[in-house]
C-alpha cells in the first residue's frame, strides 16, 4: 500500500498521500487511495471529505461512517479546517507574506482566472490564500540564472487547483508544475531533475467529529525538491 496511516479509529482516518496516486480515479485497474483504504479496513464506505491533486502529497482525512464524514464536511464548510502548505516557487515573490485573492473558473482539467468583473458571468468562485516567505536561495552551477522560494500557504478556500493557478499568476509557477508553469520554469524544472509538483500538504488542524477533540498532524515534503532549503 503506498498511502501511509498516520492516525485509525473507528470514526476516521488521517493518512498521508505520496505524490503519484490519485485520490480517487475512474480509471479501471488503476489504483487509487480510495481503494487502498476501502481495502484496508474491509469496509465499503470511505467518505472523501478534501482531496490533493495527484501530482502532490500531503496529509488528508477521511470518514469511517456517515456521521463522522458529515462532520468533517460541516467543518471544511464552515472554514474550520486549518491546510497548510510548503511550496517551491521559481523566483522571489514581490512581497514577504500577501493574502492573494482570484476568482477562478474550472476548465476541463485546468483551472483558469478570470477578472473580478466577469466572475459571475463566468461563474467563478473566489479564491483566497495567504502565503509567507520562509527562505529564498540561489542555485548554482546552472547555465539560468535560478532563484527559488519555499513558501508556507495556507488555504482559506479549497478550489480546484487554486495553490497552483494562483502562484503561477503571481508570476511565481510551482517548481515541477508543467500544467501552470512557464517555458522558463520548465526548463529549471527538467535541469534540476524535479518530475513532481513542489507542494506538500504538510499539516491538517480540525476536531474529531465525534470526540470534539482537536487533532493536529505534520508530515515532511518527501519531494526532492524541498531538500535544497534547510528546513
Amino acid at each position: 500500500m503506498q498511502t501511509q496511516i498516520l492516525f485509525e479509529d473507528q470514526d476516521i482516518i488521517v493518512a498521508y498521500k505520496p505524490a503519484g496516486l490519485a485520490v480517487q480515479t475512474a480509471q479501471l485497474g488503476r489504483q487509487d487511495m480510495e481503494s487502498e483504504l476501502k481495502n484496508h479496513f474491509r469496509q465499503p464506505f470511505l467518505g472523501v471529505v478534501h482531496r490533493l491533486d495527484q501530482p502532490v502529497e500531503g496529509v488528508l482525512v477521511f470518514g469511517k461512517t456517515p456521521k463522522s464524514t458529515a462532520g468533517l464536511n460541516r467543518q471544511l464548510s464552515e472554514d474550520d479546517f486549518c491546510k497548510e502548505y510548503l511550496a517551491v516557487v521559481c523566483g522571489l515573490p514581490s512581497s514577504k507574506e500577501q493574502q492573494l485573492v482570484d476568482y477562478l473558473v474550472k476548465d476541463g482539467s485546468s483551472a483558469r482566472i478570470c477578472a473580478s468583473a466577469d466572475a459571475e458571468k463566468e461563474h467563478a468562485k473566489k479564491a483566497v490564500l495567504h502565503y509567507e516567505i520562509v527562505e529564498t536561495i540561489k542555485i548554482p552551477k546552472l547555465d539560468i540564472d535560478a532563484s527559488l522560494s519555499l513558501l508556507k500557504v495556507t488555504l482559506q478556500t479549497g478550489r480546484f487547483h487554486q495553490i497552483r493557478a494562483q502562484l503561477s499568476k503571481l508570476g511565481n509557477p510551482l517548481l515541477g508544475d508543467s500544467k501552470y508553469g512557464t517555458s522558463e520554469s520548465t526548463l529549471l524544472s527538467q535541469k534540476l531533475n524535479i518530475r513532481n509538483v513542489a507542494l506538500c500538504a504538510h499539516r491538517l488542524v480540525f476536531k474529531h467529529p465525534v470526540s470534539n477533540e482537536k487533532m493536529e498532524y505534520c508530515v515532511s515534503p518527501k519531494n526532492v525538491a524541498f531538500a535544497f532549503f534547510q528546513e
